[in-house]
């Protein structure tokens, strides 16, 4: 909290929601690799920030139609976790609400917005966490990695 001393003015920097889409297909993650900061070329997740007057579902269906040229409604909220987002002077603390897309089939994807410079589709197993670039996202995906394999104890641990 800020307060003015001349004229009492409480200002405060509340959270800023953010979405980012977990895309799953053929038993591989999609993820973004940044190309701008901050985290420049570092793995992310599709997805950004919401604007006022828009719903979690309806930013993350906008960001992903912006970054990849994807259109996708059908989501599942999954988790979500605290971040730091650092842009140029100014230090934003944000919550980071994470959905999940399950596709059938891969799709095929442009890059459509400068701040990605490419996307990669990875197996859970193969994920080089020192290259994912914010701590919520590196968080999400060894979550979901517990995850998966708890869903899998479920199927193969049978009595």
């Amino acid at each position: 909290m800020w307060l003015c001393k001349n004229c009492g003015f409480e200002y405060f920097h509340n959270v800023a929601a953010s979405v980012a889409a977990i895309i799953i297909s053929d038993k591989e993650v999609l993820f973004t690799v940044r190309e701008k900061p901050p985290m420049r070329d570092y793995l992310d997740l599709p997805g950004g920030f919401v604007d006022p007057k828009e719903s979690l579902e309806d930013a993350l269906s906008r960001e992903v139609k912006e970054e990849l040229g994807l259109e996708l409604t059908n989501w599942q909220f999954f988790t979500s976790f605290p971040n730091t987002y650092q842009y140029k002077d100014v230090t934003y603390k944000t919550c980071d609400s994470f959905f999940i897309c399950r596709l059938k089939d891969k799709p095929e994807l442009t890059i459509e917005v400068s701040e990605i410079q490419s996307y990669e589709w990875m197996a859970l197993n193969k994920v080089n966490f020192d290259q994912i670039g914010f701590s919520s996202v590196r968080h999400v995906i060894k979550h979901l990695i517990r995850e998966s394999a708890y869903s899998l104890s479920l199927i193969t641990n049978t009595a």
